[in-house]
Order: structure tokens, then C-alpha cells, then sequence
């Protein structure tokens, strides 16, 4: 009991600190004129996912224990967020200084997420515990302090403001610290038969295999999906304080405290992991994942924060977003610790957060920008407004460009959960529990 106490609370500020500014962050950014940029703020998180979870995931396999790593990097991401509050504090914003600092501090917590992870595996295995069983009910208050975290942004009204980023760096700051005290994960032992081993790129040999390669590219399409609503879901909901017939819904003026009803269904939808991993398989719970992200974003462009029906519909996307994160995110990095040796598990972790957050986060982010600058920002030119309101028509346009944003974001959906039904193959032998 006391080495689950220690992993939840790490897992608590693991994901407090992200809560803090993710889903309002876009909020944030399109009050300061940098609506347009949105796209690249979450962008970047994919591009260091590229290369900096696989990285640390081999430094951590080979030279630095895990929990020492976590603290280090907890650290260096803490310092770099405190920089991006004070650029965003600024009359006159700088966009490459607080771009650069909101970069690094990213560069270093990315990598935290699959280290983390493999930091409870590793601790729980020395206790001779079940990892399937065990560890969602302790990754469950992950997402309970990343809830914790978006009520305090929302109701403290950081969610307008720069201070959502010190908030951040202070809880982050504070699991530095904490890191330093859980128990050792020791580096692999085993001396290294190849380069290639000794550097940890041992991990990327999986893409031999026809069915790991399938899991990952599909990964990567599906990770597509992870930051669109993180990014875009905020500004979309608050945005509507500024359309003719919409304006001062508590729903409008409170889009950080709405979407976090998304965290609360994950927090649901993880405890549900075991059960429907054992009795389904790895295969019909991604599927599940990517129908939900189908309803997620269909439900997005029916739904609006002003009428019963329109608030009805948002909160059926909040809802399905618990299946759609757990089913894929946890469930797939539940699956690559089963798939993979021991020696390897961190670089495989990180080879995960590589196709996920990384390639998939990037490209969805940017693509996903490009279609609301198409359909959404070419008509939002806060110029035309006339008392902080766009007028009629502008107001029509405006809100038909995020219905057809939305949908095309479902469309994709769908058909990637086509082409994974019939490209992916896995045979899977039900449990009885």
C-alpha cells in the first residue's frame, strides 16, 4: 500500500502540471493576438517527442536510474516554464523568446511522460505486483490532478492569463523534488553485445516486426487526434462570447471547467482498462478508441455552450473523450511493456511517445491549424468587431467554420478505425478476469 501511495502521488503532479495550462492555453494565446499560432504552441510538443522521450528513455535504460532522471528533468522543464510566464507577462510580447522557452520546457517534460511510466512498472514489478492490475488505479489520479489543476486555472481565472504557466512551473518544481525520494530503478546491468544495443536503439528493431510497425504507424495516425482538442477545444467554446446571439453563457466563460469534464470520464474510463484489455484484446479497445474519437469531434461541431441541446452535445464530447485518451494512450503503453524485454522496456516506451506525441501530435497540430485558419481565423479579424462582438453575418460564417472543422477532424477518424480493422492483426485469448 505505501509504494501505491508514493506512485500516486507522483502520478497526481505528473499530470497536475500539464492540467494547469493544456486545455487553456489556446485561450490564453488567441486573447494575446496569437490565435493563429495556437497550432504551433502544441505542435512543438510533438516535435521533441520525436527525439527527446526516445532519448532519455535510453539514458535511463543504460547510465541514469529512471526516478533520478524524472527529478532531473521535472527540474530543467520547471525553470524553462517560469521563462515562457515571464516573456507572456510582457506589454509587448516577444514571440520567438517565449516560443523558445515554452520549447524547452516542453523538451523536457515530454520525455517525463513514458519515464514515468516506466518508473511505476519497474517499481511495481519489485514488488512482485501485476502491472495490468495494478497500475490504472494509480494512473487514475494522474488525471484527478490534471482535473484538480484545470479548476483551479479556470476559477482563479488563470486560464486569460500568463499566470496559468507559473502555476505550472511551481507544481512541477515541487515533483522535482519528490522524485529524488522514490526508490531506485537500476540502469540494465548487462553488458552490450553492439552499438546499437549500448546506445538503447535496440527498441527501433521492433519495427521488423509486421505487427509492432502496424501497432506504432497506427499509434502515430491516432495520436493525430491528441492535441486537437487540447488546443482548439478551449478557444472554440470560449470563442463564442464573441459571436452575435451567443455571448455571457457560463459555458462560454468557462471552457477550461467544461472541457475538464473530459479528464473526469478518463478518470472513469481508466478503471475500465483491465477488464476490456483481458476480455477484448489490444485490438478492439484501440477500435474503440477510434470510434470515440469519431463522436468526440462530431459531437464538437453539433454542440455549442449557449442552448440545452448545444450544451447536451459538448458534454457527450467530454464524455467520450475518457474512452478515446484511456483506450489508446494507456491501454497501448500497457501493451508495449507486455510486448517487449526487459532491457529495452524505457527506449520502447519512448519509441511509443515518438509516434504518439510525437509525429502524430505534431502533424495532427499543424494540419489542424491549417484547417481552422482555413475555415475559422480567414473570417475572425477581431478588427470587425463592433463592441467586442462580430456581427451577423461574421458571426454565421465564424461558427460554420468550427462545425466544419470538427467534422472533418471525425471524418479522419473514422476511416483511420477502417484501415486499422483490416491492417491490424491480433489474435487475442479472453480471460476470465
Amino acid at each position: 500500500m505505501y509504494i501505491k501511495t508514493r506512485l500516486t502521488v507522483m502520478n497526481f503532479l505528473q499530470f497536475a502540471l500539464w492540467g494547469a495550462y493544456l486545455t487553456s492555453m489556446g485561450i490564453f494565446l488567441a486573447g494575446a493576438g496569437l490565435g493563429d499560432k495556437i497550432g504551433w504552441f502544441y505542435a512543438t510538443q510533438g516535435f521533441v517527442s520525436i527525439f527527446m522521450p526516445a532519448i532519455i528513455g535510453i539514458i535511463a535504460d543504460r547510465w541514469i536510474p529512471a526516478q533520478k532522471l524524472l527529478g532531473l528533468c521535472h527540474f530543467l522543464g520547471a525553470l524553462f516554464m517560469a521563462g515562457a510566464a515571464y516573456c507572456g507577462a510582457q506589454a509587448n510580447i516577444n514571440f520567438a523568446q517565449l516560443f523558445t522557452c515554452y520549447t524547452l520546457s516542453v523538451a523536457f517534460y515530454m520525455p517525463t511522460i513514458a519515464l514515468s511510466n516506466s518508473v511505476a512498472y519497474t517499481v511495481l514489478r519489485q514488488q512482485n505486483l501485476d502491472t495490468v492490475k495494478v497500475f490504472p488505479p494509480i494512473r487514475v489520479f494522474g488525471t484527478v490532478g490534471f482535473i484538480v489543476a484545470m479548476w483551479i486555472t479556470n476559477f482563479a481565472q488563470f486560464q486569460v492569463s500568463y499566470s496559468q504557466w507559473y502555476f505550472s512551473a511551481a507544481i512541477e518544481l515541487a515533483l522535482a523534488l519528490y522524485c529524488l525520494t522514490l526508490p531506485n530503478c537500476p540502469t540494465c546491468a548487462t553488458k552490450a553485445k553492439s552499438l546499437a544495443e549500448a546506445l538503447g536503439l535496440k527498441a527501433f528493431a521492433l519495427f521488423k516486426e509486421k505487427k509492432m510497425a502496424i501497432f506504432f504507424i497506427f499509434s502515430m495516425l491516432l495520436g493525430m487526434s491528441l492535441q486537437i482538442t487540447n488546443g482548439f477545444a478551449g478557444p472554440f467554446i470560449n470563442g463564442f462570447n464573441e459571436l452575435l446571439g451567443y455571448t455571457g453563457s457560463w459555458g462560454a466563460n468557462n471552457a477550461t471547467a467544461l472541457v475538464s469534464l473530459s479528464q473526469i470520464s478518463e478518470t472513469l474510463c481508466i478503471l475500465l482498462i483491465p477488464f476490456f484489455l483481458k476480455r477484448y484484446g489490444i485490438k478492439k479497445v484501440m477500435l474503440i478508441s477510434m470510434l470515440a474519437w469519431t463522436l468526440r469531434f462530431g459531437f464538437l461541431g453539433l454542440g455549442n455552450p449557449s442552448t440545452a441541446v448545444g450544451i447536451l452535445l459538448l458534454i457527450a464530447s467530454m464524455i467520450v473523450y475518457g474512452v478515446a485518451f484511456d483506450f489508446f494512450n494507456i491501454s497501448g503503453s500497457l501493451y508495449v511493456d507486455q510486448e517487449t524485454d526487459p532491457s529495452i522496456r524505457s527506449s520502447a516506451q519512448g519509441v511509443f511517445m515518438l509516434m504518439t506525441n510525437g509525429f502524430g501530435a505534431a502533424i495532427g497540430s499543424l494540419a489542424a491549424q491549417k484547417v481552422i485558419n482555413t475555415y475559422v481565423y480567414a473570417y475572425a479579424n477581431p478588427a470587425l468587431k463592433i463592441n467586442g462582438v462580430y456581427p451577423a453575418d461574421l458571426s454565421q460564417l465564424i461558427m460554420n467554420g468550427w462545425q466544419t472543422s470538427w467534422f472533418i477532424f471525425a471524418g479522419f477518424s473514422l476511416v483511420v478505425a477502417i484501415l486499422f480493422a483490416f491492417m491490424f492483426e491480433y489474435k487475442h485469448t479472453p480471460q476470465a478476469n
